[in-house]
């Protein structure tokens, strides 16, 4: 894998042998900080590579329903790059359990067809028994055919409250292995989208055809991992990092070589795209969003900001160590004045914080899974994680106080691999409230 800073610092033209060009992108969630440097990036990229066939990938949670502007214009800025993106290049879109933020989903699908975004999914509607959409379809990549699988997580408590009863899940492993092998033999390229995060994925994996591109979401990660000619990636989240899949046949055998490169808000923008977001930010912005909740000394990446939370609740809990669910980050944190919006692109949730007492070894388990990374190993890679903040080498035998976040105590199985925990609310203050307490000058 090559990672590339902001400032485009990707290569220049194509890899010798290319055949055609694959942008993947998932888990936007309404990040207009960079959604017009991203369509910017599609245009540097066309113009580089004139003669190679491209499409885009967006897999999944493009909307945002904590993003005051996406939901009071009900997306507006978001179809607007729909609109963006497929004028440029072919574009397919998988369901995310986020896509449904504005509308029931067979209304959102229809919204996002209109811009000529083709939409697959794996979702029934309950009241029909018919499918939302295509699980698949072809897609041409100039004289080479392939064909596009989506698959959509089932955990139906991720889903908005009120579109849930319209929706028939799939167990998305039972799902592909009865569907992959008819799917998949459609095209001679094969491209999975998985909207399912990586337990799941791991159980699929061993499904695909050899020479798959197998890209993942959900989970707000970013890696790469190969087997055997099958790359696997994950994209990042809040337009930081997108991935290019440069195809090529050695042989017989389709290959990827694998670009991930950071979008910074710095990079060039798209000029309508940016004069869009400008007018709808100004037309729904309330006061009150702008109002300043806290004050940064420098700017912190989403990772950062992460931490940063985590170690605010560890303060004020007076705690020995804190855990939150990963993927209640959303956004980083800018440098001087912080806004409510912009505190609330970082912290998706707020909520109630839980404490409990555990002993050292049972803390240095849970302190060894958190805080994953692009580098964390695969075989360490479970999907969401903890982000957390305690003590660097806790004593086996000493014991410990806690505190997570209401989702983790709810989840605890999931999370912590255990059910047997006893935790104890803390009424006052809530998550938010501890960690913009911590922004304060």
């Amino acid at each position: 894998m090559l990672l590339c800073a902001g400032g485009w610092n990707s290569r220049a033209a194509a890899p010798a042998g290319a055949e055609a060009l694959l942008l993947v992108v998932g888990d936007q969630h309404s990040a207009y900080e960079r959604t017009a440097q991203f369509v910017a990036r599609v245009d540097r990229l066309r113009a580089e590579n004139p003669a190679l066939p491209m499409a885009i990938l967006l897999n999944g949670d493009t909307l945002e329903y904590g993003n005051v502007v996406a939901r009071r214009s009900s997306g507006a800025i978001d179809f607007a790059l729909f609109t963006a993106l497929a004028q440029r290049a072919p574009t397919i879109l998988n369901v995310g359990n986020h896509e449904p933020e504005f509308f029931d989903l067979e209304n959102t699908i229809k919204r996002i067809a209109a811009t000529g975004v083709k939409v697959v999914t794996n979702i029934t509607n309950r009241a029909t028994n018919h499918p939302f959409g295509p699980a698949s379809m072809k897609l041409s990549l100039g004289a080479i055919e392939a064909v596009v699988v989506g698959v959509t997580t089932d955990n139906l408590a991720t889903f908005r409250l009120a579109v849930r009863p319209s929706l028939d899940l799939a167990n998305p492993v039972v799902w592909a292995r009865k569907n992959f092998p008819r799917l998949l033999a459609e095209a001679p390229v094969k491209i999975v989208l998985t909207h399912t995060g990586v337990r799941d994925d791991r159980e699929m994996l061993p499904l695909v055809p050899d020479g798959t591109l197998f890209a993942g979401a959900h989970d707000h990660l970013r890696f790469v991992h190969r087997e055997d000619r099958t790359v696997y990636v994950h994209s990042g989240s809040w337009n930081e990092v997108y991935t290019l899949a440069w195809m090529r046949h050695e042989g017989p055998h389709v290959t990827w070589e694998i670009e991930q490169v950071l979008l910074s808000t710095d990079d060039a923008a798209d000029p309508k795209l940016a004069g869009i977001i400008r007018e709808t930010q100004a037309k729904y912005l309330a006061p009150e969003d702008a109002a300043i909740v806290g004050r940064l000394p420098k700017a912190l990446s989403p990772a950062e900001a992460a931490q940063f939370a985590a170690r605010a609740v560890r303060v004020a809990a007076k705690v020995d160590a804190a855990f939150i669910a990963h993927t209640t980050f959303g956004a980083g944190l800018p440098a001087g004045d912080v806004s409510r919006i912009a505190f609330d692109a970082c912290v998706r949730f707020d909520g109630t914080v839980m404490t409990a007492e555990v002993d050292g070894t049972q803390l240095h388990d849970w302190l060894a899974g958190s805080n994953q990374g692009p580098d964390t190993p695969w075989a360490e890679r479970r999907g969401e994680f903890l982000v957390a903040d305690g003590p660097a080498a806790p004593d086996p035998g000493k014991r410990y106080r806690v505190a997570v976040s209401d989702w983790v105590a709810k989840n605890a199985g999931k999370y912590l691999g255990t059910d047997a925990i006893t935790f104890t609310e803390l009424p006052e203050p809530k998550l938010k409230t501890m960690v913009t307490a911590a922004m304060k000058p």
